[in-house]
């Protein structure tokens, strides 16, 4: 069996031992995560996490051998479908299908106390089929082992390591990697905290959580249509048109946050306001997928076949990185931005959260001159339009670098 196959079945058997250890009915719950089986559970998931992520880097490096080097852009389409269709399947649909409100309310004739689905028949459904596929993966498809193949897999553990470091130290990855690093900025407000904003605007929650079913569709169409754009020598082409209209979005986003207030009535907001949100995320869909799939097509192209899916990872992690932290950023400067005005108490203000319950003890309310949010979002955009003009243009560039300049140096 392959190194993919025993690693997909480990992923499988884990899922099994988890489910085993799951309690089943309404009488337990979740009373699994107060007891002593914290640690367990910990340590279960550390290595759900570790094994998906060897899948995952196993599965890079197998798009990279198995297609050719003119087709090796398609990789991107099959990561971000494959994503896509297994957030639906393991986040939304499970969770539509576990909860008690959602099917008495779409799904049944009659209430029930529980979900038509539960937690420990999830997981042993998923680890049966990881547990199958993988066995008929081992079964039918056989790895090309040949000379060169064989030297690439030389490479242990530290040997990776000391590759994956000379790769970063290289020019032309070290400037792709700071590309990425700063690429997201102007998009981390409109991302991470536009959502808060409407559940703070009185926009139910689970209303935003069943719009995202309307757009799964969508968001697995959408790596297939782009992906015949980007499988050929410039994918970040795409990723330099589809950036201003990502930024425009953002506006567009802060305007709908603002506009939310004044179409609340009485039961709520009315369909039509719905049908803007789904408008807008769809839209905001298609700048996104169009900047990720180009951006993975291009990691698929320069990334050297030596350590394959290593290399692709690497870059991969990145990206991620170049998303996760401005969004932490975003979500924390919030409210330092926000300027708040105590009234009805004199003598108080609203600069902390201490001074806010002053405020309030005192008879008094704090009330919102300007929303740091809004602050952000105009900030956000501004840093994005200046880093298009200045280093947009740099990114695509590096479409121009020869082959040779992303391939490790080793020696012999």
């Amino acid at each position: 069996m392959s190194c993919k196959g025993f690693h997909w079945d480990l992923l499988g058997a884990f899922h099994l031992f988890y489910r085993s250890k799951t309690c089943v009915g309404t009488s337990c719950g979740f009373s699994l995560l107060h007891k002593v089986w914290e640690k367990k559970v910990m340590a279960v998931f550390f290595m759900l996490a570790f094994l998906a992520a060897t899948q995952d880097i196993a599965v890079d490096g197998w798009a990279l051998t198995m297609l050719s080097r003119e087709n090796v852009g398609y990789a991107s389409t099959c990561n971000s479908v494959g994503q896509t269709a297994g957030y639906f399947l393991g986040n939304v649909l499970f969770l539509a299908l576990e909860s008690a409100d959602f099917c008495n309310k779409y799904l049944r004739t009659e209430p029930k106390g529980t979900g038509i689905v539960e937690l420990s028949d999830f997981l042993f459904f998923w680890g049966v089929v990881f547990m199958v596929s993988t066995t008929l993966v081992a079964i039918f498809k056989r790895e090309n082992v040949n000379k060169k193949r064989k030297e690439e897999e030389r490479h242990g553990v530290m040997e990776t390591y000391k590759l994956l470091f000379t790769i970063i130290k290289m020019p032309t990855v070290f400037t792709f990697c700071v590309l990425l690093l700063t690429a997201k900025v102007g998009f981390s407000a409109a991302d991470t905290v536009t959502g808060l904003k409407l559940v703070e605007e009185g926009v139910p929650r689970e209303q935003l959580a069943l719009l995202a079913v309307p757009l799964v569709p969508l968001q697995i169409l959408l790596p297939i249509i782009i992906s015949k754009y980007t499988a050929g020598p410039r994918p970040l082409d795409i990723f330099y048109k589809a950036f201003p209209f990502r930024l425009l979005i953002g506006l567009e986003y802060a305007l709908l946050v603002w506009w939310t207030p004044f179409v609340r009535h009485e039961h709520g907001y009315p369909v039509y306001y719905y049908a803007v949100i789904l408008i807008s995320y769809a839209l905001h869909q298609v700048a996104v997928y169009s900047m990720y799939v180009a951006c993975m097509a291009f990691h698929a192209k320069v990334s050297d076949p030596l350590i394959g899916g290593t290399y692709m990872t690497l870059l991969n992690t990145v990206t991620n990185l170049g998303g996760n932290w401005p969004s932490t950023v975003a979500l924390w400067l919030v409210d330092p931005l926000t300027t708040k005005e105590c009234q009805g108490a004199p003598g108080q203000s609203c600069d902390t959260s201490e001074a806010a319950g002053l405020c309030v003890q005192g008879g008094g309310t704090c009330l919102t001159i300007m929303d740091g949010y809004y602050v952000e979002s105009a900030v956000c955009v501004v840093i994005g339009i200046i880093w298009w003009l200045s280093l947009g243009k740099k990114m695509r560039r590096l479409q121009e670098k020869s082959p040779a300049a992303w391939r490790c140096q080793v020696n012999s």
